[in-house]
């Protein structure tokens, strides 16, 4: 049987010697295969497409089984890149979010000023109780002296304004640099003005800090994320050890300010060490965490997973971010936290851009579902009002973030 390598060096020999291929040499040239290799350079793993040939159960979750809060979305217009609204037809996602048990969601793209007002009145005021906005802060401010306090201003006529909450994104701590050319942090103390307007306004703070650790490790073979860096790059100059000090910087923030209600985004940006986010939820009782965009993370890692939602039931959000919303996404979502499935695609449409690995489903008690899927956000988003599934599963949360059932 004629190698692949036998092949490529009887190719090459002959070339050079203006000699023509025998018949079988040229019949491989035609295989798939060998196809496949001469091109893999130009072709590249994205058109890898494996089908697994595990066979194990398939659960289909059609909706929610009890009905959600998707605490992480994106329905305004900052992150559109023609500006546009990122729903374009807003009677059409309430249908959606019906159909699979959708109760509410929270856009996080308020801004501030006439965009908050914007946003407030095409979700919230059109639709109570099934959209809360939160706004952002005005960073033009830190071109100033004596912009913390601005900013604090900025976030109370944001809350008069109807924001149900203040988003951090992640240029804090990332490139966000103020008057002097300092490079910001989430616990600088120039922005304590910011928390103490926050505790003042009742306000939670939903804050993303620093991208997923592969995202500051070289882009060799050996990262794991190389696939999504080569796509849509990444939004720094990387560096080992930053991740790091970005995350310690965002312990310091939630130990310097206990009376502010932290929701750290994406697990805290650190799905791949449960540990440590097991840690920060031990010693931080105003500290939640959303899992939105860590799907490929977390059920690569189902015990692991399991174990750390079961431990803090109270601290713990159901998020998608997946903009616009779509109903393939929020069943795999369902699927994932409801079923023992095993070794089924993160993403519903086939790709592979989070991790090329499969998950499996944490079946999730019934107390720990209704907390993730819906009572948390209603705790710390006041905006959302009452849970409309209040009952269900019998749930009641403890001043310490752990639950108990009657």
């Amino acid at each position: 049987m004629t190698t692949l390598r036998a092949l490529r060096s009887e190719l090459r020999a002959r070339s050079g010697r203006g000699q023509t291929l025998p018949e079988k040499v040229a019949r491989a040239c035609l295989t798939p295969a060998y196809q496949f290799v001469q091109n893999r350079r130009a072709r590249g793993l994205r058109y890898w497409q494996p089908v697994p040939q595990v066979r194990s159960g398939e659960s289909v979750v059609l909706r929610a089984g009890v009905d959600c809060v998707d605490a992480h979305n994106h329905l305004g217009r900052w992150l559109h890149p023609n500006g546009e609204w990122t729903v374009k037809d807003v009677p059409e996602l309430v249908g959606l979010m019906d159909s699979v048990g959708v109760a509410a969601i929270v856009n996080l793209d308020g801004r501030f000023g006439d965009e908050l007002a914007a946003n407030v009145q095409r979700y919230d005021a059109a639709y109570p109780g099934r959209f809360v906005t939160f706004c952002h802060l005005d960073w033009r401010e830190l071109a100033q002296p004596g912009f913390g306090e601005r900013l604090a201003d900025g976030v109370r006529r944001s809350a008069a304004q109807g924001a149900g909450g203040l988003k951090i994104w992640k240029d804090l701590g990332l490139s966000l640099r103020d008057h002097r050319g300092r490079l910001l942090r989430p616990d600088s103390p120039e922005l304590d003005p910011v928390w103490g307007a926050v505790v003042e306004t009742g306000l939670p703070v939903l804050i993303h800090t620093a991208d997923p650790p592969a995202f500051f490790q070289p882009l060799d073979r050996f990262n794991e994320r190389l696939e999504e860096l080569l796509k849509v790059g990444r939004s720094h100059g990387g560096g080992q050890g930053r991740h790091a000090e970005l995350l310690a910087s965002l312990e310091r923030l939630v130990a310097n300010h206990p009376a502010v209600s932290f929701i750290a985004a994406h697990m805290a940006s650190n799905p791949e060490d449960l540990g440590w986010v097991d840690k920060m939820l031990s010693s931080h009782a105003n500290l939640a965490v959303d899992m939105s965009a860590s799907l490929a993370s977390l059920g690569r890692q189902p015990r692991a997973t399991r174990r750390l939602l079961v431990s803090h039931p109270g601290q713990v959000l159901f998020g998608s971010d997946r903009f616009p919303p779509d109903a393939p996404t929020y069943q795999t979502w369902f699927r994932f936290l409801e079923t023992d499935d095993e070794a089924f695609p993160h993403s519903p449409f086939g790709s592979y851009i989070h991790g090329r690995w499969a998950i499996s489903g944490l079946d999730l008690p019934p107390n720990v579902l209704d907390a993730v899927y819906a009572a948390n956000a209603r705790r710390l988003m006041p905006a959302l009002g009452e849970d409309r599934s209040a009952g269900k599963a019998g749930v009641s949360t403890e001043g310490d973030g752990t639950l108990s059932t009657p």
